[in-house]
């Protein structure tokens, strides 16, 4: 019986170490995507953030976030669980699972990592490299380690009920809405609005190198979704991967319709966005719905993202270069609402999940969709609070913004010395 029970720990061990190397992967997607959507007198910048962003997370999270996240009182861990020393009987409440404690820790690790990495591409192109590296650190290790312990730490959020199986508000809520606190505090790009406040395009370098970060992230999204068994279960496991696919495309076709009802062509930036938008919704609930429901989900995020982006470019005047906050932000929103609608009765038998009550549509009254607004509204509190008094500790202090000049001539000389493309002079360079 030990053997048997010694290689199923074995088996669950392998599969979450290769669901959080898909994870890790995604930093190459973010990359492109990010890159891509910028100008090539940005692209060192991008793709140093993008590379940087998981030095920094990593240590954070590994110095104080994993301890902040699964402590049994939050705000104050034990100090003998710092830099991940502590028994895992001491990280509430992961003593549950039979799993190696730094294989737990790699997979949570590379999910703080994409969390920080959501807002590399909202505040790109002005931004100054060691801010953006120092707010990285805090989010790491304090701003998104909090909701994590609400949530997944079994913190208050999860005694009321709320349930977000991986991450659409731990994850792409909380980037989302620290992208935003930094937009606001940054301000529009050089050139972005006119006087009258009529937004100018900024067109990105590389649709390829967007469409290859598109590709890259939807196959990463599977390790997202998938490892948050913590284990391997062949039927949950199979659904999780069909209801993540299924969001996906009608993410991806849901933009597509709103791409040509509003803007009369089908817009392929707009179409990637809506796929990872229909991906970061069903983070919340894959494990929980159908895949009709899935298919409703992702194709509703879908139309959500290009309808956000306009309207935050063309009336809130929110310049976001990659559409992260709509993407991520909104996305991660409705995922985690409709959890609160489609969260189904049918349950697989598997220890390691814990399942919510029926949705709305499905039987359970809005016991479910009450949580799920409690817990949208307590993270978006938190996270714009908190980011927010960072981004402006370090706008008075070292400054967040680059010099005009600097901006202008772009990030890769004036921060870095260097070019991605030196030699050359093509197109993609917007309005400056």
């Amino acid at each position: 019986m030990n053997d048997i029970q010694n290689l199923k720990t074995a088996l669950d061990t392998a599969w979450i170490l290769i669901m959080g190397l898909l994870v890790f992967f995604m930093n190459s997607g973010f990359a492109m995507l990010e890159t891509g959507f910028c100008r090539t007198k940005n692209a060192v910048s991008m793709l140093s953030k993008n590379l940087i962003v998981f030095f920094i997370s990593t240590l954070a999270f590994w110095s104080l976030g994993f301890a902040l996240m699964f402590s049994v009182e939050c705000i104050i861990p034990s100090f003998k669980n710092l830099f991940l020393l502590g028994e895992k009987s001491s990280y509430f409440p992961l003593d549950n699972f039979r799993l190696p404690l730094q294989a737990i820790f790699f997979f949570q690790v590379v999910f703080a990592g994409t969390t920080a990495t959501i807002v590399s591409g909202a505040v790109a192109e002005r931004i100054k490299f060691v801010s953006f590296l120092i707010f990285t650190f805090f989010l790491s290790c304090f701003i998104y380690p909090v909701i994590g312990h609400w949530i997944l730490g079994r913190g208050f959020l999860y005694e009321m009920g709320v349930r977000d199986f991986a991450g659409s508000l731990m994850v792409h809520t909380v980037g989302g809405m620290a992208a935003l606190a930094g937009v606001i505090i940054l301000g529009p790009r050089v050139g972005k609005y006119n006087k009258d406040l009529s937004p100018n395009a900024i067109l990105g370098h590389s649709i390829p190198m967007i469409t290859l970060g598109g590709f890259i992230l939807w196959l990463g999204w599977f390790g997202f979704n998938l490892g948050c068994t913590f284990g391997f279960s062949s039927e949950l496991n199979s659904h999780i991967a069909l209801c993540t696919n299924a969001s996906a495309i009608m993410g991806g076709l849901g933009a597509l319709f709103v791409s040509y009802m509003l803007l009369k062509k089908p817009d392929l930036s707009m179409v990637i966005n809506g796929l990872l938008g229909g991906l970061v919704a069903s983070t919340a609930s894959c494990a929980y719905v159908s895949l009709i429901s899935s298919n409703i989900i992702g194709f509703i995020a879908g139309c959500l993202v290009v309808i956000s982006i306009l309207i935050m470019d063309s009336i809130f005047h929110i310049d976001d270069p990659v559409g992260a906050i709509s993407v991520h932000g909104i996305g991660g929103i409705w995922g985690a609402i409709a959890l609160g609608l489609f969260s189904a009765p049918i349950q697989y038998d598997y220890p390691n999940v814990s399942y919510p009550k029926p949705g709305l549509f499905f039987g359970g009254g809005i016991e479910q969709l009450i949580s799920q607004f409690i817990g949208v509204g307590c993270v978006i509190l938190w996270t714009l609070v908190v980011s927010m008094v960072v981004w402006l500790i370090l706008k008075y202090t070292i400054g967040v913004r680059v010099s005009q000049r600097a901006e202008v001539d772009g990030l890769d000389i004036a921060e870095h010395g260097m070019e991605a493309y030196p030699g050359f002079s093509g197109g993609g360079e917007g309005i400056i």
